[in-house]
């Protein structure tokens, strides 16, 4: 069998009524998604991350599990937020908890929304996210049945935190979800939204997800993602923002669980006086294989953007990092930087770096790095001639590296929730390192 055939049947399967408009879009999908196949190592924006394992895996359309309770979820809940809750892909009203919103500000599922806001939809899913030429966008476009859905209507302020929160149950057999988001914020709005992806249960379940975002003139728009699936889960995701006149976009990227990894994150500043910050973190230990790969795509004038990539990684841990930033003939007076560090706690720890500017425009500044290297042994010895234990010198120094980007992330539940992940996460790395 075809790596692509049981997804072409698992598509004779899918239920969910959605709009004419949102059907035919599926049927377009699939058909590019036969003929695109499962991408291999020979294709350049894939030649450190191989899902050969992927594809062979026989994966069913995840359904409706058994009853989750609120209880297995607090780990992953964020205080004084608005929360969508979604169990394998779908829509769980049970588990959801929203506050108080100001007028005309929608916060509910896809599914619900192909109904209640139908010409809303049509106008913005699948403009932005482009599947003709990626697999697994096509893939999930072809699957597109919920969600969240976040419209914010002109010069709407939501003060408290949006929390989207998707939950994979494994179970006996390997099962595939393909989440679809779609937030849009119209002219002076502004929002923050936070993704947050984990698994319970056991066995293999593979995540593919795409979160399309339309920042409109003047609108401000900060997402943050936390991927925190479980060992044993693929996870590959899209997060596409497409960015109007003087607007604001800062996304968040937090990576820490998943066996295979691989999330694209792009911008597209399509106006003049926009401007993006794309900051991310990724720990990977054992024989995890984490992949991003981002993009800035400068197109107007008078555009800025800013980037910062840290990764940490331990055991037998891979880490892929492929930044591009692009500035057009006509995108004069761009500002751009880009940054990527990585930490390997291991000697048999990888990370494959590459770091890109292409510029089309003489009247820019720009910049670009990548560093990659092990603990400061002249810092270890200052923090030990303090009294301190090389344990305790090694998590500092770990968490001092991360601690760059977490600290960027202003939403304070949020935050210390990062803190105590990664304080827990290499809380053994110290000892692993003295046991050398």
């Amino acid at each position: 069998m075809r790596d692509v055939d049981i997804h072409l049947q698992n598509f004779a399967h899918l239920n969910g009524s959605a709009p004419a408009s949102v059907q035919q879009l599926r049927r377009t999908a699939l058909s590019r998604f036969a003929e695109l196949g499962f991408p291999t190592t020979r294709l350049e924006d894939w030649k450190y991350t191989s899902v050969a394992r992927l594809a062979r895996t026989p994966f069913r359309l995840a359904a409706a599990p058994a009853r989750v309770t609120a209880d297995q979820l607090a780990d992953g809940t964020l205080s004084g937020a608005s929360q969508l809750v979604f169990v394998n892909g779908r829509h769980a009203p049970e588990l959801s908890a929203l506050r108080p919103l100001p007028p005309g500000v929608r916060l509910t599922s896809l599914a619900a929304a192909f109904c209640t806001d139908a010409a809303l939809v049509e106008t913005h899913l699948g403009r932005y996210a482009d599947y003709t030429g990626a697999a697994f966008a096509a893939l999930n476009t072809a699957f597109i049945q919920d969600g969240a859905f976040v419209f914010l209507p002109k010069g709407a302020i939501v003060t408290d935190v949006i929390h989207v929160l998707f939950v994979s149950v494994g179970s006996g057999e390997p099962t595939i979800a393909h989440p679809r988001n779609l937030i849009v914020a119209e002219e002076g709005s502004q929002a923050t939204v936070v993704e947050t992806y984990i698994g319970l249960g056991t066995g293999a379940y593979c995540t593919n997800a795409v979160t399309e975002i339309a920042v409109e003139p003047n609108a401000t728009l900060v997402h943050c993602k936390l991927q925190q699936e479980s060992d044993a889960a693929f996870h590959v995701a899209t997060v596409q923002a497409r960015q109007d006149a003087d607007s604001r976009f800062a996304s968040y990227v937090v990576s820490i669980g998943g066996g295979l990894v691989r999330g694209d994150i792009n911008a597209v500043l399509d106006a003049p006086g926009g401007s993006c910050t794309l900051d991310g973190l990724y720990l990977a230990a054992s024989r995890q294989h984490v992949d991003h790969h981002t993009s800035i795509d400068h197109r107007r004038p008078h555009c800025t953007s800013r980037e910062l990539y840290k990764g940490i990684l331990d055991g037998h841990a891979t880490g892929v990092f492929n930044g591009k930033v692009f500035v057009r003939p006509a995108a004069q007076k761009s500002d751009a930087g880009q940054v990527n560090k990585n930490l390997l706690l291991s000697e048999d720890a990888v990370i494959n770096t590459k770091p890109q500017l292409e510029i089309l425009n003489d009247d820019v500044k720009c910049s670009h790095g990548a560093t990659i290297g092990r603990l400061d042994e002249d810092a270890l010895f200052y923090l030990r001639a303090r009294g301190i234990g090389a344990d305790e010198a090694r998590r500092l120094l770990i968490y001092a590296f991360a601690n760059e980007v977490v600290e960027r992330v202003a939403i304070e539940p949020l935050r210390a929730r990062l803190e105590r992940m990664i304080a827990s996460r290499f809380h053994d790395a110290g000892a692993a390192e003295v046991a050398k």
